[in-house]
């Protein structure tokens, strides 16, 4: 298995859509299935209040000085790349929120073996929902969603379960000189920055697959399975 760690932040758009780059080679590449993907938690404002609940423009122009013109700007240009890889980001409809509650809801879940499921499920739930991610009954909903037990999901929320393994994965960004999210490390040996271009997700897992020996499996064309015998019978 080729192990790819993924520093990334849920209210980073680039996250999204770095994810859905890096998704599509591993597909083009062949090698659905020998790749191991763990997130890992990165806070890109931890001093943003656990209250708020602000449109995302609004906090943006306060904590960057720019114009509603620049953000709109700005915001227009990531839009479009979002819809390059099938994302529609809606950014007027955006919540702010602190994401120290979600990387440890995301650390239990991984925990139970459901890491990407609710990793995913974060990451939609604030670009394509629009929903607080700080808010307690958004996070128990997404938990139910990926099959956590309530019970046990709302006592990490109410506790500092797994708060240490947040912070480990952030002191780990820091170490390694991680700067900015997404960022990509694969096999310890190889990082990509941001959400970079799928050819190059395609070049450097191919270089790592051939580097290890690892070759792509069949690739299987067609999206159903008409025409298609199964356990000695047909159906016609």
């Amino acid at each position: 298995m080729i192990k790819i760690e993924v520093w990334s932040d849920y209210v980073c758009p680039f996250c999204y859509i770095g994810k859905r780059e890096l998704e599509q080679a591993i597909r083009e590449t062949g090698l659905m299935g020998k790749v191991e993907v763990e997130f890992k938690a990165y806070e890109l404002d931890p001093t943003t209040s656990t209250e708020d609940n602000a449109p995302v423009k609004e906090s943006l122009m306060k904590k960057k000085g720019m114009s509603e013109s620049q953000i709109e700007g700005m915001f227009e240009s990531v839009t479009d790349r979002a819809k390059s890889v099938g994302l529609n980001y809606d950014f007027s409809k955006m919540k702010n929120a602190n994401t120290k509650k979600a990387h440890r809801l995301a650390k239990f879940a991984e925990s139970q073996g459901k890491g990407s499921d609710i990793d995913e499920a974060l990451l939609s739930a604030h670009f394509t929902d629009n929903l607080a991610l700080n808010d307690d009954e958004v996070l128990l909903s997404i938990a139910e969603s990926v099959g956590l037990s309530q019970e046990e999901a709302q006592a990490v929320l109410s506790s500092d379960q797994y708060a240490d393994e947040v912070a480990q994965d952030i002191e780990e960004a820091r170490a390694i000189g991680v700067q900015g999210v997404p960022f990509f490390v694969l096999e310890r040996k190889y990082a990509i920055s941001g959400a970079q271009p799928q050819a190059l997700f395609q070049e450097t897992l191919q270089k790592v697959a051939d580097e290890m020996g690892i070759k792509p499996g069949l690739q299987v064309l067609g999206d159903s399975d008409d025409g298609l015998c199964e356990d000695g019978s047909c159906a016609f």
